[in-house]
């Protein structure tokens, strides 16, 4: 159950958690500051893998944040957790194969209903089919496919916002009718 002062959580997910994720959390994290929900949602990342679990941000990575004026000093690179499934509101694959571990690992029909992938946000890809909305990645090429990694998930920022506002909005209903959650609440 939720109450009006719990935030809306989402977690990016890709395989080390040093490129994709941790761009897309930083990216998402400034456009609800930016859209004024900041203190209504709450972004973070994860890797399906270890491998680069408690290493900083991959330097392209941040060389791309930076020249946005988004700042990713703080990020620490770490591996999925059983527990976000039930944590997390809307949990966003970075490519084809992190949806398929993630299908793989949800526990529950819940579950899997909370797991998109992020580019299924893009008005420009809509109704493709999920195979065609990964985000390769970026570490194994240089500076220009960090850049183009940048580009896409840009573009799928303003459908991952308006979607979150829209689902506040109908958790803010849903309180109002609900006079249990309306009790909880007060």
């Amino acid at each position: 159950m939720y109450s009006a002062s719990s935030p809306y959580r989402i977690i990016t997910v890709c395989t080390g958690n040093i490129c994709r994720s941790p761009m897309a959390e930083l990216m998402l994290t400034e456009a609800f500051d930016a859209g004024g929900l900041g203190g209504a949602v709450v972004v973070d990342s994860a890797g399906t893998t270890s491998y680069e679990a408690g290493h900083p941000i991959d330097p392209r990575a941040a060389r791309v944040l930076s020249a946005h004026r988004i700042h990713s000093e703080g990020h620490l690179a770490r591996s999925w957790r059983q527990e976000w499934f039930r944590e997390r509101d809307l949990i966003l694959a970075l490519d084809v194969d992190h949806y398929g571990w993630l299908h793989e690992a949800a526990p529950d029909s819940e579950t899997l209903a909370k797991i998109r992938m992020l580019r299924s946000f893009d008005p420009s890809v809509a109704g493709r089919s999920t195979l065609d909305l990964g985000i390769e990645d970026p570490w194994y090429g240089g500076h220009h496919d960090f850049d183009v990694t940048w580009d896409l998930i840009r573009a799928a920022v303003p459908g991952i916002v308006a979607y979150t506002r829209d689902a506040l909005a109908a958790r803010q209903q849903a309180q109002h009718h609900d006079p249990q959650q309306v009790r909880s609440i007060s």
